[in-house]
C-alpha cells in the first residue's frame, strides 16, 4: 500500500533545501560585503530569517502530516518574529543585533533540538499490549531516525551560535595597521558578531543541502501510515 507521506507533492527534502537556499544566500552576502556593521548584519538576518519562517509554515499544511505539525509551526513563527524584528530601523543597532540574534539562536535552536531529540525518543518507545508483550506499533506517527538526527544537529548548531555569541563582547574593539597595504583597520565586536552568524549560515547551508540531496528510507515513511503498518508483515513491524 503506498504511504501518504510518498503522495505528497512536496516533502521534508524540499523544505531542507530551501532552508539551505537562503542560508546560503545569507552567507555569501556576509561573506562578501566589505560592510559587516549592525545595520548590514540585521538586514541580513532579517531576510534570511522572514524566508526561512514562510518555507517552515508553508511546510506546516503541505508536508507535515496531523501530530507532527508543532515544530514547524512553532519554529517557523519564532523565526518570523525574530526576522520581523530585526527589519525595524531603530532596532538596527550593534546591541539591537546581538540581542535579537542571541534570543532567535537560544529559542528556535531548543526548538528544533528538542522537537528532534523526542523524536529520535518516540520511534525507539512502544507501549506494552499485555504483560511482557511489547506494542509492534510507536506511540506517535514514525519519523525516518535521518530527519529526527537531521533536527538535532541544526538545532545544536543554532543553540552554539547564541553561545558563541554571548562571548562576543559588542563594545569590543582593536585598532591593527597592515603594512603592506599602509592602512589601519578597527576590528569590533559587531563585526565578529556578524562574522559569525555569517559562518553559521555557511554551516546550515551546507549540512542541509547533504541532508536535502541524501536518499530517503521507504520503510520509515511508510509508517507513518498507519494501514500501511498494519498490512505489513509481522518481521517488518518489528523494524518500523
Amino acid at each position: 500500500m503506498t504511504s501518504a507521506s510518498s503522495t505528497r507533492t512536496f516533502d521534508v527534502r524540499h523544505v531542507q533545501l530551501l532552508r539551505a537556499l537562503f542560508a546560503a544566500l545569507a552567507a555569501v552576502m556576509i561573506t562578501f560585503s566589505p560592510d559587516h556593521s549592525a545595520v548590514v548584519g540585521m538586514s541580513v538576518f532579517s531576510g534570511f530569517a522572514i524566508a526561512t519562517a514562510l518555507v517552515l509554515l508553508a511546510s506546516v499544511w503541505l508536508v507535515y502530516p496531523a501530530g507532527r505539525r508543532w515544530p514547524a509551526a512553532a519554529l517557523g513563527l519564532v523565526t518570523l518574529v525574530a526576522g520581523m524584528i530585526g527589519g525595524l530601523t531603530p532596532l538596527r543597532t550593534v546591541i539591537g543585533f546581538f540581542v535579537v540574534v542571541v534570543v532567535w539562536a537560544f529559542v528556535s535552536g531548543i526548538i528544533e533540538l528538542v522537537a528532534g531529540w523526542r523524536q529520535l525518543r518516540e520511534g525507539a518507545t512502544r507501549r506494552q499490549i499485555a504483560p511482557g508483550v511489547e506494542d509492534a506499533r510507536p506511540l506517535a506517527p514514525a519519523v525516518p531516525r535521518s530527519e529526527s538526527r537531521d533536527a538535532v544537529v541544526v538545532g545544536a548548531i543554532t543553540v552554539i551560535l547564541g553561545i558563541a555569541l554571548l562571548f562576543v563582547r559588542p563594545d569590543f574593539a582593536l585598532d591593527y595597521t597592515i603594512e603592506e597595504a599602509r592602512q589601519s583597520f578597527t576590528l569590533t565586536g559587531v563585526t565578529i558578531g556578524v562574522g559569525l552568524f555569517g559562518g553559521y549560515a555557511a554551516i546550515i547551508a551546507v549540512y542541509l543541502a547533504i541532508a536535502g540531496f541524501s536518499p530517503r528510507t521507504v520503510a520509515a515513511g511508510a509508517a507513518s501510515d498507519p494501514a500501511a503498518a498494519a498490512s505489513a508483515p509481522a518481521e517488518q513491524k518489528d523494524t518500523l
